[in-house]
């Protein structure tokens, strides 16, 4: 259904804003215990109409301008074209133990795992060696790095989108789905919320709202949240370099663990510096975050490429009287692009030794890039000194559990931020001030990955049912 055509009802139990991983498990979840009328929201395409013509050029994200971008909005969400990690551990992927308690997001991830698996994510679990897993544990605490326990289900880049459709495909016939539709506004009166407005001016009603617009809809959930009177709080920024190394230097890792969480606090500045989405034999890629591009990785269940690439991110939180980590970000983002003409890359040893990299030093990097469209330079001009400093340190911890990351050779890409948004404050079941207003998945700040946004969308649609039954 799309925006053009007429929405069949004036009213639902259940307005669900949203059709990435939070908005499609809230409606499954609502479908499976109840017939309860649904209308599910989403200002982007369908799966089978997202289409991205940078995909090709190896941008994950959009240059061109497309308005709704089909990399960060449709059908599936901004994750629907990552490489489909399913993490399923509590200690990552977001903050919902801080709702819940930890042993009910145990739960919570085995259930909405065992729904992944259901439509076709593979049966795979990476990380089930125990003894060499505490070995590695063992290793890692003697070079002064955390490794946290990430059992993982790998879906790869071009299987993800596949699930996410046979998710489609099963859903349309029990809730009504209108594609190509953008939500101005959430409706409340006297402390309740009544139903959306569309930006044609249509009005909606509903008993209940679920608002799960995902990364690309934080900014407005946020205003609407400053609207309704809903206080919010801001996350961290991560900020750092994407790290690419031959794959044979991270196989001591990832052939146990397929991704391994490490976590270290500089010497210098105690600062908390993290890997994050290592993709073993993978390629690096370009992301689009509206005028500022950034780097991310991807990793195939259908092709290798001899090298694995991981972020190297570093985790700040910023106090009074500063308010705006995400404006930060995009600065040092911005001056990446403006001293690079996109993604600067640089060798590690050319970094250490004060150096820029050229395209002569480059070609004779035993690292071959995988991001073939990015420009030699030196990330010495764009990264603070604390990030750099707390980076390098990493590295040479990290050395001593992979012998070899720590090598003139290693290929750093820049800068590789994430944007977390800006977190609504919520009861324990997901619930806004507004009744019967709930936020969920990483558009309200409680989520940053698929498993974590699919369990935030199941505790929202269980208390929507409770509400619904009261």
């Amino acid at each position: 259904m799309t925006s053009r055509q007429k929405i069949s009802e004036e009213s639902y139990d259940v307005i669900i804003i949203g059709a990435g991983p939070a908005g499609i498990f809230a409606a499954l979840e609502l479908t499976r215990k109840n017939s309860w009328s649904v209308l599910l929201l989403e200002k982007g395409f369908d799966m089978p109409k997202r289409n991205c013509p940078m995909r090709g050029e190896g941008l994950v994200g959009c240059e061109v301008g497309c308005r709704p971008c089909s990399i960060t909005c449709g059908w599936g969400g901004a994750g629907a074209f990552s490489d489909g990690k399913l993490t399923l551990s509590p200690d990552v992927g977001g903050w919902l133990s801080d709702y819940v308690g930890r042993d009910s997001l145990e739960r919570l991830i085995s259930y909405v795992d065992g729904i992944w698996v259901e439509y076709g994510a593979p049966t795979t679990v990476h990380g089930g060696d125990q003894d060499r897993i505490d070995e590695i544990r063992q290793r890692a605490m003697l070079a002064g790095l955390k490794l946290i326990d990430d059992p993982i289900r790998h879906m790869g880049t071009d299987r993800c989108p596949l699930v996410l459709q046979a998710m489609r495909e099963d859903i349309g016939g029990k809730v009504e789905v209108a594609t190509r539709t953008v939500v101005r506004k959430i409706m409340a009166r006297s402390g309740k919320v009544t139903g959306v407005e569309l930006q044609d001016g249509t009005r909606i009603g509903a008993r209940v709202v679920i608002a799960a617009p995902g990364r690309e809809g934080s900014a407005w959930l946020v205003e609407e949240a400053e609207r309704l009177g809903i206080p919010t709080a801001n996350n961290a920024v991560d900020i750092g370099v994407r790290v690419e190394v031959p794959s044979i230097v991270m196989a001591p890792l990832t052939e146990v663990l397929y991704e391994a969480k490490l976590l270290h606090y500089s010497r210098t500045f105690e600062d908390q510096v993290r890997t994050f989405c290592m993709n073993p034999e993978g390629f690096v890629s370009k992301e689009a975050y509206g005028e500022v591009i950034t780097v991310n990785g991807h990793s195939y269940s259908d092709r290798q490429s001899g090298y694995t690439n991981f972020a190297l991110l570093v985790s700040t939180r910023f106090t009074e009287p500063f308010k705006k980590p995400i404006a930060y970000g995009r600065s040092i983002a911005r001056l990446a692009n403006l001293l690079g003409e996109d993604i600067i890359i640089q060798r590690l040893g050319d970094l250490q030794i004060g150096q820029r990299t050229t395209p002569e030093r480059l070609a004779r990097s035993a690292v071959e890039p995988t991001l073939k469209k990015c420009t030699p330079g030196d990330l010495s001009f764009v990264l603070p000194f604390r990030h750099l400093r707390d980076i390098l340190e990493m590295v040479e911890a990290l050395d001593q559990l992979a012998p070899g990351v720590n090598s003139r050779d290693t290929l750093l890409y820049g800068v590789e931020v994430k944007f977390y948004s800006a977190r609504l404050e919520l009861s324990s079941d997901l619930e806004t001030a507004i009744g019967g207003l709930y936020a969920a998945g990483d558009g309200a700040g409680v989520t940053r990955g698929l498993v974590q946004a699919s369990a935030a969308g199941v505790i929202a649609a269980r208390a929507a049912i409770a509400k619904l039954g009261a």
